[in-house]
């Protein structure tokens, strides 16, 4: 009995043996590189009978090696404040000493070594970090690209391809214009026109209320997918005190400068902008009699005065012709600009003027011309403002300012078709901000 169950385990052991052996084969056969397909004959009582294995080979194609030598990749930065050569080239993935001396060192490429902080730089590495195509855009908004050529480097400049991008914006004031524009990231340039827009019917510095509203649609100009720019906005509301005050940009021409009119057609713009800084106080008022800071007499004051931080900037608030430009006794750095032949406009006690800026330059309002300063007879920096009329100083703040050019008849059905548009974008972001409300 014993032989026997001996004999008997030892068969069974044998199957479990032979049934391992199978499936040893069956997991290890696909690590050589080919496919095999197994047909099993039927077995009963899931031992393997006297029937064969049938084994098939299949070969597999041949497995295709990736070239790593002409992968490459993209990458892109922004110029940060302190950033280095190297710094910036170690951010960008870039690991070529040639390409860092060349940028370094090449008075070619100078402009990548005063990048502005914000510009973006696109660079193209291989796998190993050298660089294959480095490119940005220049002060001037020309795209610049370096090309490495072996061991060298090739520069080429071209205009930027911009491209053109609508966007649209709403806020609410409810402490100041611009807590409420950068809640909705609507730019601070934007933020600047939408003021120059409606400024002719409202007064930013005292008319805001709590409660008003504004929508915006403006344009942003692209290079490569990124932002180069702020562009010009092309439809605008105000609603202020309960009163809503619209305006659409409308350029009929390449040569016309274009202007901002009501949906109706009506200039919304003013020849004249009230003010030449942007929300400054008035620190002494036109007057026949005042006190003189720095003289220590009494004296008319033909002008007015804004109180402002030295390099603010001054724009001109009108279209005109440059008269002077350069120091007049107490006016110190001083520039007087020409408009529609009997208005003058006097700037005083800057503190520098706008690089190129000259006499018998045509200007258009808006223009920055020069900063604020304390140069001449001034106890401080501010901004000395004069409106002439005829030669004589009228109180800029008082005067009745000329209206703008009105829109050329001819032009009125291209306007209305333009107008409809751009109208209904703002009506949407109405009906939206109402929808908030509800």
């Amino acid at each position: 009995m014993l032989t026997q169950n001996s004999t008997t385990q030892e068969r069974k052991m044998f199957k479990h043996r032979k049934t391992l052996r199978w499936f040893v084969i069956l997991s290890t056969i696909p690590l050589l590189g080919v496919v095999s397909a197994f047909g099993l004959m039927p077995t009963s009582d899931l031992e393997f009978s006297s029937g064969d294995v049938a084994v098939e080979t299949i070969a597999l194609p041949n497995a295709t090696s990736v070239n790593t030598g002409t992968t490459t990749y993209w990458n892109s930065e922004r110029a940060q404040s302190g950033d280095t050569v190297i710094e910036l080239l170690r951010r960008l993935n870039v690991d070529d000493i040639a390409a860092s001396n060349y940028l370094r060192r090449a008075d070619e490429v100078a402009s990548f070594r005063k990048l502005a902080v914000g510009t973006e730089i696109q660079v193209e590495t291989n796998s190993k970090g050298a660089l294959v195509t480095l490119r940005y855009l220049d002060d001037d908004n020309a795209q610049i690209i370096i090309s490495k050529q072996g061991d060298s480097f090739q520069l080429q400049t071209a205009p930027a391809q911009l491209e053109q991008r609508l966007f649209v914006r709403s806020g609410t004031i409810k402490s100041s214009l611009y807590a409420a524009t950068d809640k909705v990231s609507l730019p601070n340039a934007v933020a600047n026109q939408l003021v120059n827009i409606f400024s002719g019917d409202i007064d930013f510095r005292r008319d805001l209320r709590k409660g008003d509203t504004f929508n915006v649609a403006y344009e942003m100009n692209y290079s490569n997918g990124t932002p180069v720019n702020t562009g010009r906005i092309q439809a605008a509301e105000f609603v202020n005190k309960g009163h809503t005050y619209r305006a659409v940009y409308f350029q009929s021409s390449l040569e016309d400068n274009g202007d901002y009119y009501t949906p109706e057609g009506k200039n919304v713009q003013k020849a004249f902008l009230r003010s030449p800084l942007e929300f400054s106080r008035i620190s002494s008022s036109f007057s026949k009699r005042r006190f003189h800071p720095v003289l220590k007499k009494w004296r008319s004051h033909k002008g007015t005065d804004f109180a402002a931080a030295t390099g603010t900037k001054v724009k001109v608030t009108a279209d005109g012709i440059v008269s002077f430009v350069g120091r007049k006794g107490g006016y110190g750095k001083v520039i007087m600009v020409k408009h529609q032949n009997r208005f003058t406009t006097v700037y005083a006690h800057l503190s520098r003027y706008t690089k190129g800026l000259r006499k018998g330059q045509r200007v258009t309002q808006g223009d920055v011309i020069g900063r604020v300063g304390s140069t001449g007879l001034a106890s401080g920096p501010h901004l000395h403002y004069e409106f002439r009329v005829n030669g004589r100083q009228r109180n800029p703040m008082r005067v009745a300012l000329p209206d703008a050019k009105a829109l050329n008849s001819n032009h009125l059905a291209a306007f209305k078709a333009r107008s409809e548009v751009l109208v209904s974008r703002l009506n949407l972001l109405r009906n939206t901000n109402f929808a908030k409300l509800d």
